[in-house]
Formats: C-alpha cells, sequence, structure tokens
C-alpha cells in the first residue's frame, strides 16, 4: 500500500514539473515600454474679423503711442559720393633742341679713352712710327674700323706735317676737323615722319632682341610728343611676353594710344592695324615696334620682310630704324648688314652709348650701310634718347 502512495506521489510531481517546462518555454520576451508621446498643443484659435488679438500674459498690451515711428520731418541722410578716381596727368618730355648738348657730360664720361687717348699722342713731341702705330691701335680698339681708321691716320699725318708747331689748342681743332669729316657731316639725320596729305608718318623699328627696341620705340614717342606730333603706337612683337604692356605703358605716359592684339598674333596684322588706326585718328605719326630676330634666322627674317610689306598696304614707309646695342662693336655691323637686306635701313639708333668707351661704332656703322646714325640712347631715363649730331657728339669725344 505504502508503494502505491509513493508512486502516485512520483508521478505527480514529474508532470508538475513537466508542466512548468512547457509553461517557461511558452513565456514571451518583454518589450520595453513605448515612449511618452508629445503632448498636444492646440494652437489658439486665429482672431476673426471684428476681434482683438489676444496678448501673451507677460507682455503688456502696447498703444500706438508706445510705438517708435519715424520722424518724417527729419532730414534724410544721403550716401556719401564715391569719386572717380582721376586719371594720371601726363608727363612733358623735354623739348628734344639741344637734348644731346644737355646730355654732353654723360657721353664724355664713358668716351674719354678715345678722345684724350688721340690728343695725349698726337702731344708728342715726336711723332714716330711707333707713334702712329699707337694711334690706329686707339681707333681700331674704339671700334672706328680698319678703313676709316687707315683714312684719319693718313689725314692727321699730313696736316700735322703742314702744321710745324702743335699747341694744344691747335691739336683739339685739327682733331675735331677730321673726327667731323669721317662722320659725314653730310647725312641727313632728320627722322622722317611728315607722312602723306592723308595718312600719317610711318615708322617701322627693327632690330634683334636685347638691343632695347621697345624701349626706343617708346622714347622716340616721346620725342615727337614734345615737338608737338600726336602718335599711335603699333605693338607689333607679339612673340616677347608683355612687349605690349611694356609700349602701352609708355605710351600712356605721353596721352599716345596702342594698338595691340593677342600674345602670339600675326604681327603683320597689328602692324596693318596701327597704320589703319592712325589714319582713322588723323594721327602725325605712327610708330611700329616689330618682334626681335635673330640676324641668322632665315624664317625670322623673311617674317619682317611681310610686316614691311603688309604696312606698305596703306602707303610707304617713311622710315625705318635699326636699333644696335653700342657695345656689342664689330658683331652689331654683321646684324646691320643682314637687316639692310630685308627692309631698306633708312636710318640707326644706336643704344648704351653711354656704357661703352668703344665710340667708332658710329663711324663704323655708317661706313658700312651708307646710312646715318639718326638717334643715341645715353641713359636709362625716358629722355635719354637725343637727335645725333656730329659736332656735339666730337665735343663730348675730346673735350672742350
Amino acid at each position: 500500500m505504502e508503494i502505491v502512495i509513493l508512486a502516485v506521489v512520483i508521478a505527480l510531481v514529474a508532470v508538475g514539473l513537466v508542466g512548468g517546462l512547457v509553461v517557461g518555454s511558452r513565456k514571451k520576451k518583454k518589450l520595453p515600454p513605448p515612449p511618452p508621446s508629445a503632448p498636444t498643443i492646440t494652437p489658439p484659435a486665429e482672431p476673426q474679423v471684428g476681434e482683438e488679438a489676444e496678448t501673451p500674459r507677460d507682455e503688456a498690451r502696447r498703444t500706438i503711442d508706445d510705438v517708435g515711428l519715424p520722424d518724417a520731418t527729419a532730414p534724410v541722410e544721403e550716401a556719401p559720393v564715391v569719386e572717380a578716381p582721376e586719371a594720371p596727368a601726363l608727363e612733358v618730355p623735354e623739348p628734344t633742341a639741344g637734348r644731346l648738348v644737355r646730355l654732353r657730360a654723360r657721353l664724355a664720361r664713358s668716351q674719354n679713352s678715345l678722345g684724350k687717348g688721340l690728343l695725349t699722342l698726337l702731344s708728342r713731341d715726336n711723332l714716330d712710327e711707333d707713334t702712329w702705330e699707337e694711334i690706329e691701335d686707339t681707333l681700331l680698339t674704339a671700334d672706328v674700323g680698319v678703313a676709316p681708321t687707315q683714312e684719319l691716320v693718313e689725314r692727321l699725318r699730313e696736316r700735322v706735317r703742314v702744321l710745324g708747331t702743335r699747341t694744344p689748342d691747335e691739336l683739339r681743332t685739327l682733331l675735331r676737323e677730321e673726327l667731323i669729316t669721317l662722320l659725314g657731316p653730310d647725312f641727313d639725320r632728320e627722322v622722317r615722319t611728315q607722312g602723306g596729305a592723308e595718312t600719317p608718318g610711318v615708322v617701322m623699328v627693327v632690330g634683334v632682341n636685347g638691343t632695347g627696341k621697345t624701349t626706343t620705340t617708346g622714347k622716340l614717342a616721346r620725342v615727337l610728343v614734345a615737338d608737338g606730333r600726336s602718335v599711335v603706337l603699333g605693338a607689333a612683337d607679339t612673340f616677347r611676353a608683355a612687349a605690349a604692356d611694356q609700349l602701352q605703358t609708355w605710351g600712356e605716359r605721353v596721352g599716345a594710344r596702342t594698338v595691340r592684339g593677342p600674345e602670339g598674333g600675326d604681327p603683320a596684322s597689328i602692324a596693318y592695324d596701327a597704320v589703319k588706326e592712325g589714319i582713322a585718328e588723323g594721327a602725325d605719326v605712327v610708330l611700329i615696334d616689330t618682334a626681335g630676330r635673330l640676324h641668322t634666322k632665315t624664317g625670322l627674317m623673311d617674317e619682317l620682310g611681310k610686316v614691311k610689306r603688309v604696312v606698305e598696304k596703306h602707303g610707304p614707309l617713311d622710315e625705318v630704324l635699326l636699333v644696335l646695342d653700342a657695345t656689342t662693336g664689330q658683331n652689331g655691323l654683321v646684324q646691320a648688314r643682314v637687316f639692310a637686306e630685308v627692309v631698306d635701313i633708312t636710318g640707326i639708333v644706336l643704344t648704351k652709348l653711354d656704357g661703352t668707351a668703344k665710340g667708332g661704332i658710329v663711324i663704323a656703322v655708317q661706313r658700312e650701310l651708307g646710312v646715318p646714325v639718326k638717334l643715341i640712347g645715353l641713359g636709362e631715363g625716358p629722355d635719354d634718347l637725343a637727335p645725333f649730331e656730329p659736332g656735339a657728339f666730337v665735343d663730348a669725344l675730346i673735350g672742350d
């Protein structure tokens, strides 16, 4: 009997455990409580026509007297007037008359080795063959050239022999006369800028890079403006960076307009347009700055000839100026020879003459081309370009 009761108890316990496991396995996971919902705010009803709007409790109701209104009688402050910047005042170039005489001291400082050296040699008591050879060497060192040197020495020897006694004043007069003769006093050194009845004078400026060609064009514009001429500049140097800007700056200083085109553009087209604009404006002179060219580059020199031909469609060129660096000496003569074959040089501009003691290049280049030196550059100043005057030049060489 006891065994039966024990079996029943065990069976009930087993059923209870199984039921608990079943119930426990069916329990669901508890989910987190939902977030509290935001309180619902009911907007106040908009006032209807004829009703007053409700004033917030923390703000006192205001009347129209409490509101600051602008005074209708108060003057209205006007915005300040900004004045446009004034255009820079045009510069007044120095007059060209006697400009070389004014620059004589600067020229004399660099040329003393030539003039003073010749006077010292000629003043010796005994002018033997050795002395005359030294005179020849002095002239050749100054880039006078072989043929002009031989001619000068022969004339000096003859005149000294006839003169006999040689005082310092007589020697200076003798040397001055012979040097002026060698410089060609009969050359026409006027820069031709007259043009025709309906066309301006047209001047084309040529030369290799580094000679001061663009600067010379700008300085020449100043010379012409100082003489009362109106000028148009043609920036046909399209191959050198900022060349057109440089020329335009020169023109703006004296009131000359610059015709220019894109960098790397056709220089002949720009030169043509410059002359066309000069005709339309009734300008007195058109100055055309061309790109610097190595005289050994055939293609570039041919292009320079094209610029000349295109410009001449408006009319003949009045002047073709070749710019030479006086410090290059005999190499400048080689350049001059090639340029003369391409564009028919009519005049020479010698720059940097104050930076060399070789003033004889003036004589040599004229002999080489049969073309006169018309202008010389004696410094970096804007008015340091001077018309070449043989007498004043020689006086600077040998002194008073």
